[in-house]
Formats: structure tokens, C-alpha cells, sequence
């Protein structure tokens, strides 16, 4: 991904998202750009119109942390979006490959039996670990059955990007599609930001750009989040509605990958239906290991 145009492309779709009003400043007559103008976003960062200009062109490097803030709140950027942008400059410095820990790919990374003990501890929900590119990399056994589909899917290892927008049954999956694919882009355009030379991540990217326009469009918009807390629905195809909430939690002893767990509300009918969905896991689990038993 070329460094100079995701800056620009970011900055000025941040750009056109505030409106003078919002800003503070008259709106005047005569607007040919939606959102402010470079002019009026210079003057409430503090720089000349020239410079910055410059940084919309995507010229980042050497940039200093107080311009960069200064820039941040005359565009009225979000904690996510303050990230991505000082994301985008340290790329452009070239030091976000030195500065960023090691990370295997999906590839090479494997479980170790003390997380795995870890996420099958978890029962009542389910416990999964991802990277940045939405790829599941380790699950307890509710979390395998709540993602069936996902994981039904040939490629290895399962992606929800992948399962969101070329499966047509996510639709089904996500009783809010568009919510749910605006998130997931919203994920991966972070993590561009991020490890802007993830191989693994532009390879995804372009495989999803080439094969869904909905994933097309919303990877133009340039939309980052931050993705920790909240809470989800969803339609199982075996147990129906669900709302559960979740966390995720950054793991101290894998750079860049998340622990993420599905909790239902108690005395609820979605911890009903995990309960459920449970029992349906375990006799699938039985199922498949019969005819092993039986070869014994």
C-alpha cells in the first residue's frame, strides 16, 4: 500500500466529513468541496495553507508529534483515527517497521497448549484469538460452533472478513449486515495502518477488493475503529437469535493478536441459546469422534 496515497485519501475523506458549522466557522456561499476547505483546516491547526497542503499530499515523514496533534483536532478525529493518522507518519518515516514488534504470519503461528488450556477454561461463552486481518487462530469449542460457517469455508485459517462479504450466508449470520462489514473493514483499515507491510494483509485486501464491491466501497471511506468492547447480535443457523456482549483484550505475550469473549446477559434467552449451542457443539464433537472410537 503506498504510504503517500493512504495519507492523502485519509485526510481528505476526513476532510469532507466536517462541516463548517461543526467547526465553528461561517458557512458561507459558493462551496465547491464537501466538508471544509484545506484554507480553514490550516488555519485552525495553526499552519500555513502551503503547509499544509504539503501533508495532504501525503508528504508525512518528519512531521512532528504537536503538528500532528494540532491537525488531529482541527479534522476533530477520534481516538482511532488520531491513532491511524500517527500510524500512517510513522510509516512515512519509515520507522513503523522498526518500531513495531515482530510478528509471525498465520502461517507460522501456532497455539501453545497453555493458551488453548485457557480458552477451553472459558465454557459459558465463546473465546477466541485473532489478528489484525480477522483471521481466527484459536477457539474453544463454542466459539468453533458459533463461527460453523466461517470455519466450514475451505481457506485456512478461517477469516470473518472473508466469511462477512463472500459468503452469502453472513447475511443471515448478521442481522445487521452493514454494520457489521462497516466494522470489519474498519479492522482491517486500522491494522493497514499499523503494519502498513503485512504481506498476509495486502494479499486479503486485494483479494476481497477484486471479489465484493461492498467491501470496495466501504475500503475507499478510509474508516479506522477501535475495537474492544460492546455489544453484537446475530442469527445462528442452529439456535437462532443472539445478543451477546464482548471483550477484547490485547495479549501481552503476542503482539498484534486479541482475546475476544462472547458473554449473553444472565437469566437471558441468548444464554439460553448458548447453553444450546453448547450442547450442539459437544454432540457434533461426539459425532466425529465415533468413528475413530469404533476403529479402536
Amino acid at each position: 500500500m503506498d504510504n503517500r496515497t493512504e495519507v492523502r485519501e485519509f485526510l481528505v475523506s476526513r476532510r469532507a466529513k466536517i462541516s463548517p458549522q461543526r467547526a465553528g466557522l461561517p458557512a458561507g456561499t459558493n462551496r465547491r468541496v464537501p466538508g471544509l476547505r484545506r484554507s480553514e483546516v490550516a488555519a485552525l491547526a495553526g499552519v500555513s495553507i502551503e503547509y499544509y497542503a504539503k501533508l495532504e499530499r501525503g508528504a508525512l515523514a518528519g512531521v512532528s508529534p504537536g503538528v500532528l496533534n494540532a491537525i488531529a483536532r482541527a479534522l476533530q478525529l477520534d481516538d482511532a483515527e488520531r491513532a491511524h493518522l500517527f500510524d500512517l507518519a510513522r510509516a512515512a518515516d519509515g520507522s513503523a517497521a522498526l518500531m513495531r514488534p515482530r510478528r509471525r504470519t498465520a502461517r507460522q503461528w501456532s497455539v501453545r497448549p497453555s493458551l488453548q488450556w485457557t480458552l477451553d477454561a472459558v465454557t459459558e461463552g465463546p473465546a477466541f484469538v485473532r489478528n489484525g486481518r480477522l483471521d481466527l487462530l484459536a477457539a474453544n469449542r463454542l466459539a468453533r460452533a458459533f463461527y460453523a460457517e466461517a470455519y466450514a469455508q475451505p481457506q485456512r485459517p478461517a477469516n470473518i472478513a472473508r466469511h462477512t462479504f463472500l459468503d452469502e450466508k453472513a447475511h443471515r449470520f448478521y442481522p445487521e449486515w452493514d454494520l457489521a462489514a462497516d466494522i470489519c473493514v474498519a479492522i482491517l483499515r486500522t491494522e493497514a495502518g499499523r503494519d502498513p507491510y503485512d504481506k498476509d494483509l495486502h494479499d486479503l485486501v486485494g483479494e476481497l477488493s477484486t471479489r465484493s464491491t461492498e467491501f470496495r466501497r466501504r475500503w475507499g471511506a478510509h474508516d479506522v475503529r477501535h475495537h474492544g468492547t460492546g455489544v453484537k447480535h446475530f442469527h445462528h443457523h442452529v439456535v437462532g437469535d443472539l445478543t451477546v456482549a464482548y471483550e477484547g483484550l490485547e495479549m501481552a505475550a503476542e503482539p498484534g493478536l486479541t482475546l475476544t469473549i462472547y458473554t449473553a446477559e444472565p437469566a437471558s434467552p441468548s444464554e439460553d441459546a448458548l447453553r444450546l449451542l453448547a450442547s450442539w457443539a459437544a454432540s457434533q464433537e461426539a459425532d466425529t469422534d465415533a468413528p475413530t472410537r469404533l476403529a479402536e
